[in-house]
Order: C-alpha cells, then sequence, then structure tokens
C-alpha cells in the first residue's frame, strides 16, 4: 500500500544522493523523515529489477551506484545508429581490377576465388557497369603482360598502346566520369619481377628505375588516368613524377602514393594474378628472391612517419598504406600526422583468408568483411582499395 510505495521511492532517492548505512548482518539502515526502515540487499534488487523477469537463479545483488553507463547508448538499433562515429558508402571503395589480353575470356585467379583477370574489351566494361550500377565509380588497373614483352628494363611500362593505356582509353570512352587509378611500377613488364631496374650484381637501381617511372606515368596520364599510384617504394619518385605531370600540361592530375608498403607475406596471390614474382638470377646475373631492399620492414613504424613527410613535400595528393588490416597502427599514425587523403589496401592474401574461411564455414562472411571494412574506417581510411568492393556495395544496398 501506501508504505511500499513510500519505501520505493525512498530508496531510489537515497541512492541516488547516497544517503544509505551499511551495518552488520548484510542489512540495509536507510534513514527517512519517518525514522529507520531496514531492508535486505533482495529487498533493493527488487525495486531495481523490478521491470526484467530475470532467469531462477539470478543472483540479488546491490544495483551499482554508476553515474556513467555506456551500454545506454546501445540499447537499440536506432539510438546506435544515431550515436555512430563512423559509416561507409560505395564511394569509400575502389575497386582493383587486373586486365589480360590472352584470351578473350575472362580467367578466375585460382588463389582469389571470385576474382578473375579480366579480357580486354567487352568482358572489363560488364565489370565496371556492374560496379558501377552498385555505386562503386571507381577502379584500379593491373595488367597481366605477356611474357615475350617483359624486358629487364620493362619498356613496356610506357608504351602509350601498352595494354593499360588501352584499357583506360577504353573505359574512359563508355565511362566518362569513371575515376581511374593507374599502378606504377614496373614488376608487371620486367623480366627480372622486380618494382625497379635490377643491376646484375642484385641491386635496384632508385634513381634509373625513377626515370621509368616517370615515363609511365606520363604514358598513363595521356591515356586518361585520374590518378598515377607510385607503389614502388624508389625514394623521390613522387617529386620527380609531381613535376614531369606538370611540366607536360597534367596538373589536374593526382598522385596516390604507395607511403608505407610493407615487404609483405600477404601479397602472393597478387603475384600469382599477374606472374610479376621475383624471377630466379642466371649465371653472372643475381636477382634477389624478396623485395625489402625497398619496401618497408614489417617492425618499423616510425620509418612510415620520414615517408609520409618525403610524399607531403614531394607533392602526393593521397598516401597509402599496404597491407591493410595487419597494419591498422600505422593508418591510425598516418592519420594522426597528415592532412591529406589515407587510402588502404586490403591485399589479396587479405581476401584469401576471409574467402577460404567463409567456404569452410568456419567465418559468417558479410558479417567479417563488413567488420573489416569498418576497422578501417575507424582507424583513419577514407579510400578503401579491396577485391570485395562490389559485393560491400550490394550487402550495403540490402542484398544478400
Amino acid at each position: 500500500g501506501n508504505l511500499s510505495l513510500f519505501r520505493f521511492i525512498l530508496v531510489i532517492k537515497m541512492l541516488t544522493i547516497g544517503n544509505i548505512d551499511i551495518k552488520a548482518k548484510k542489512r540495509f539502515i536507510l534513514k527517512s523523515p519517518k525514522g529507520l526502515l531496514s531492508f535486505k540487499p533482495s529487498n533493493l534488487h527488487t525495486c531495481e529489477a523490478t521491470r526484467f523477469k530475470a532467469p531462477v537463479g539470478t543472483p540479488d545483488v546491490v544495483p551499482q551506484d554508476l553515474p556513467i553507463r555506456p551500454r545506454r547508448n546501445r540499447r537499440s538499433d536506432t539510438i546506435r545508429s544515431s550515436v555512430r562515429e563512423n559509416f561507409l558508402v560505395p564511394s569509400n571503395l575502389v575497386l582493383p581490377l587486373f586486365v589480360h589480353e590472352d584470351s578473350n575470356d575472362n580467367v578466375p585467379v585460382a588463389s582469389m576465388p571470385g576474382v578473375y583477370r579480366n579480357a580486354f574489351g567487352k568482358k572489363i566494361i560488364d565489370v565496371v557497369a556492374e560496379a558501377r550500377s552498385y555505386g562503386v565509380n571507381q577502379i584500379d588497373l593491373f595488367p597481366k603482360t605477356a611474357d615475350h614483352l617483359k624486358s629487364v628494363l620493362g619498356e613496356e611500362s610506357y608504351n602509350d598502346n601498352g595494354l593499360v593505356q588501352r584499357t583506360v582509353r577504353l573505359l574512359k570512352d563508355k565511362f566518362p566520369d569513371l575515376e581511374i587509378y593507374t599502378d606504377v611500377a614496373l614488376d608487371p613488364y620486367s623480366s627480372d619481377g622486380h618494382d625497379g631496374i635490377v643491376s646484375d650484381e642484385g641491386v635496384i637501381l632508385n634513381d634509373e628505375s625513377v626515370e621509368m617511372l616517370v615515363r609511365q606515368s606520363l604514358s598513363h596520364a595521356r591515356a586518361g588516368a585520374d590518378v598515377v599510384s607510385p607503389s614502388d617504394m624508389m625514394d623521390g619518385r613522387v617529386g620527380a613524377i609531381r613535376k614531369a605531370l606538370d611540366r607536360n600540361g597534367f596538373s589536374h592530375v593526382s598522385i596516390m602514393s604507395y607511403t608505407a608498403k610493407y615487404a609483405s607475406a600477404f601479397y602472393g596471390p597478387f603475384r600469382d594474378a599477374l606472374e610479376s614474382a621475383p624471377r630466379p638470377g642466371s649465371e653472372g646475373r643475381r636477382i634477389p628472391p624478396h623485395k625489402r631492399t625497398y619496401q618497408m620492414d614489417p617492425a618499423n613504424s616510425r620509418e612510415a612517419l620520414r615517408e609520409l613527410r618525403a610524399d607531403e613535400a614531394e607533392g602526393a595528393d593521397m598516401v597509402m598504406v599496404k597491407p591493410g588490416l595487419p597494419y591498422l597502427d600505422i593508418i591510425r599514425l598516418l592519420r594522426d600526422n597528415t592532412a591529406l587523403p589515407i587510402t588502404a589496401y586490403h591485399v589479396s592474401g587479405e581476401y584469401a583468408m576471409m574467402k577460404a574461411a567463409a567456404e569452410r564455414g568456419w567465418l559468417d562472411e558479410k558479417a567479417a568483411v563488413m567488420e573489416t571494412m569498418m576497422s578501417f574506417r575507424r582507424a583513419g581510411t577514407d579510400i578503401i582499395f579491396t577485391y570485395y568492393a562490389v559485393q560491400v556495395a550490394k550487402w550495403l544496398a540490402g542484398e544478400k
């Protein structure tokens, strides 16, 4: 009756102002205008939990005196979405595309389920059209170069009638507003499989390689590329490319620098797709079996800041971290130290691992992929390069 109501009100009030004394025998003495009221902890718990039907056996507890309860902002879908800090939309995504002209068919990449070497012509146009239909209007081109076109110097990289250049023109004719990134490095064109020129002694020549990268960038710009993306990790290449572009009337062409590209074990499937791994040496000619003399040491983070400062000073418009998931700390480090857009590459090995686990039923693919994409955004990434781009856009559109 009235006494029960009075007790309930006073308990809540006294809990709020902390006017409760704890006495012996685990009873609570509540000071009130009516005198001293005595309660067991179970009485207080009942007051707190009357709204919910707790399972049998739920322990009786004294409600915690917590002024801050973060769970209040997670209690419903509506409140969670209203306080969400990061969002993912198709415009955050770039679709990497492998292109070939060995045949008129798309060729599956065995180590990357669902990914293909796309045939030059109608096949790659169809792939881009589908991506655009879901809001993914950015692509990055990687050529599978025929062996007979590869050379020690990689001259095919700046052939104005090369595969990448023709693909850029083809896609720009069909989709004028498509944003096209092109990869700038020598490894797809090198008979040695390295991003730069290799001396007979096995040294990757820096400045000589930069000259080849400049020629490649200009050729891509002439074809109509919107963003040239030096992934080679040669010193000084961003500045040299920027100067060459500006002097030749391409000041509108952006540079996305692979600022922190690590010597990673996660690139294997990509090299399978392009057949661009380092080749064995021959008598009188040593070819390094790895790329550790120019790609970054996975143990280093401060070095990424040094690369960032150089790329900013040389005129980069965007900076990339590659790989993505193992280097979220580097993404955050760069985000906290630059105003430039940050991009990240969800690389082939990361993709292949998720696909393999999903195919075996070990992961919920959609949930794991969407969580991964959000982790990139949360770490500070503006643009995500991922082979999942179209699938993610479909999921965002509500498709299963």
